[in-house]
């Protein structure tokens, strides 16, 4: 009997040992696995963000050009309607609607944004009301060639 009792009171005093002892480190490996989650969630999401009217844009060899701030987008849709970033808007409306969102003035980068079944005539149209009302920096936008 005196053999068991022996055992029993070292198991106890293990189990008081072990009580005693705290972890004090950080365990990461969890905070790391949320963080390649978002990292993940993000890459998919970013190519969607952007902004704008879907449209079928032509595709060039043009290098891209170089912007240190967002340009204001005008868009085209195949039907010929003009949008000021996602706002239908007419032509008479268009110059007034740049003039109050540029910040620089007539010195604002705008891009125009033409589906590629729209007529090049529409394209140049509106082209035309831009450059009319003032706005000298005025630039097409393409897809780059897969090619």
């Amino acid at each position: 009997m005196s053999l068991s009792q022996g055992m029993g009171q070292s198991s106890r005093r293990r189990r008081r040992g072990r009580r005693t002892n705290v972890i004090n480190e950080i365990n990461m490996t969890p905070f790391i696995d949320v963080m390649l989650v978002l990292l993940i969630i993000f890459m998919v999401a970013a190519p969607m963000m952007t902004v704008g009217v879907p449209l079928d844009l032509p595709q060039s060899q043009a290098a891209p050009l170089n912007s240190d701030q967002k340009p204001i987008t005008l868009s085209i849709r195949q039907t010929g309607e003009v949008y000021l970033a996602e706002a239908a808007i007419r032509d008479d409306e268009i110059v007034p609607r740049l003039n109050s969102v540029a910040k620089n003035g007539a010195e604002e980068r705008v891009f125009v944004r033409g589906d590629k079944r729209v007529e090049y005539g529409r394209v140049a149209q509106v082209m035309a009301i831009v450059t009319g009302g003032g706005f000298r920096r005025v630039a097409l936008v393409t897809e780059p060639d897969s090619r």
